[in-house]
This record gives structure tokens, C-alpha cells and sequence, in this order.
């Protein structure tokens, strides 16, 4: 076989086989057929499977799993880095059912730590009110929060109810913002995350911390952590003057 027609016949392959994922042919879980099947299907050597089946892998769309074969490996979800965005419909855009548990809410004075979390611009004393939560994905644990929210700047935050609307979700909708910043980085599960994600200790996350403001004054921040091998992030660019993707 010449290397024109190998490329070519590898090319329609993977071309198939990504369709099948993508469109639901094959869900995520879904054990596909032996590699030697599928290259008796399209009349290629095994050679030639191993190879498209490994460029799937590579892609994400693919799992490969001693003595359980190859699956079909659940999207990995996508936050864009300049948005803020609602875990909830993350989720759901996924086809995947979305569930919340408010694991623990306090209303306090304000500590060293959630001052350099707010980073309010003067010393005076003020209230905030901090949550625990636990974001699901089909039941299973997907993002674990933490959050301060500065009640002198969204005194309403206090009297809400956090176990029936997410926070997130509820600040989005409820409190305009001008200014927001994150900071990701990679982490190693401890704490409270360990147990919310039921992960082991020191297991790769991924950690997002963002703090948003109104007008000079701090509203909120949350550190919304996910298992590292679920999560990705994405943002497009462009040269200034320009939009992105022009």
C-alpha cells in the first residue's frame, strides 16, 4: 500500500470514528469494538487501527484501559478564562444532569484571610458571608467551591437561600459586576476538596480563584476546584483592533 492511500484510508477512519463519538453513536462509557474487529470492518491491517484508534486517544476522545479495552471517554469540560460562567449550565450543556449541595454557610466578621481574598480598599470592619458547596455532574462530584462574599457590598447575599440556588448562579443574575480577575494554577487535593471530590490526597486539580468587583469595591471570591483530568480551559484571541477569529 502506497503512503498516499495509508494516510488517506487513516484519515476516513478517524473521521468515522470521531463522527460516531460526536454524535452520540457511541457514548461515553461505551466499550467500541476490538481494534482487530474494526480493522476487518474497514478492510485495513491492525497496523492501521492501532494507529487511528491512537490518534483519538491522543485527542481526548478515546480511553484505553488495561483489560477493560478501549471507551469512549466523557468530554472534558471547557471554561472559557474571560468569562464568568455558571457551573450549572456548563453542565448541562454537556447533556449531563446538574445537581448542588450547600455543604456549609457562615456569616462572620471579616478575617486577615478574607481580606487578602477581597482585597478591600480601606480598613474599616465588614461582614462576609462564607460557603461551602458541592457542584454535581449525573451525581457524581464535578467542582468543588469556596466562597467569601462581601456583605457590605451585597447585603441581600445574606438572607438568601444558597441550598436551593447555587451562589454563583444567584450573584450572576442578582449583582452587576465592572472588574473581574482569575488566578488558575494546578494543585494537589487537600482539605475539604479531598473528601467533596473523593479524591485521593495530593491527587492533580485544577484550581480557579476569582474575584470580581463593583466599581472599586469587592463583591465576591471563589475557589472552584476540579479533579485535574476533567477539566480544560479554553480563550480565543486576536491581534488588538481586531475581533477573534477574523
Amino acid at each position: 500500500m502506497d503512503e498516499g492511500r495509508a494516510a488517506t484510508l487513516h484519515d476516513r477512519i478517524v473521521t468515522d470514528l470521531r463522527e460516531r463519538i460526536v454524535r452520540g453513536a457511541w457514548p461515553a462509557g461505551h466499550r467500541i469494538p476490538f481494534e482487530t474487529d474494526l480493522a476487518e470492518d474497514f478492510g485495513v491491517s491492525r497496523m492501521t487501527m492501532n494507529k487511528a484508534l491512537a490518534q483519538l486517544a491522543r485527542e481526548g476522545f478515546l480511553e484505553r484501559r488495561r483489560r477493560l479495552g478501549t471507551v469512549v471517554r466523557a468530554p472534558r469540560v471547557q471554561s472559557a478564562v474571560v468569562e464568568i460562567a455558571d457551573i450549572g449550565e456548563e453542565i448541562r450543556a454537556l447533556g449531563r444532569t446538574y445537581g448542588h449541595r450547600l455543604l456549609a454557610r457562615t456569616v462572620r466578621e471579616a478575617t486577615a484571610a478574607d481580606r487578602e481574598r477581597l482585597l478591600p480598599d480601606d480598613n474599616a470592619a465588614f461582614r462576609v458571608l462564607a460557603i461551602e458547596a458541592l457542584h454535581l455532574a449525573d451525581g457524581l462530584p464535578f467542582c468543588h467551591e469556596a466562597r467569601v462574599i462581601h456583605l457590605g457590598s451585597v447585603p441581600a447575599a445574606e438572607a438568601a437561600d444558597f441550598a436551593q440556588v447555587p451562589a454563583g448562579a444567584w450573584l450572576l443574575r442578582q449583582v452587576p459586576w465592572s472588574r473581574a480577575e482569575h488566578v488558575i494554577r494546578a494543585v494537589g487535593a487537600a482539605g475539604a476538596v479531598t473528601a467533596a471530590l473523593n479524591l485521593k490526597p495530593g491527587a492533580p486539580c485544577l484550581e480557579i480563584a476569582r474575584r470580581t468587583q463593583l466599581e472599586g469595591r469587592p463583591v465576591t471570591q471563589a475557589r472552584l476546584t476540579y479533579p485535574g483530568d476533567s477539566h480544560q480551559l479554553i480563550a480565543s484571541f486576536a491581534p488588538e483592533g481586531r475581533p477573534a477569529g477574523s
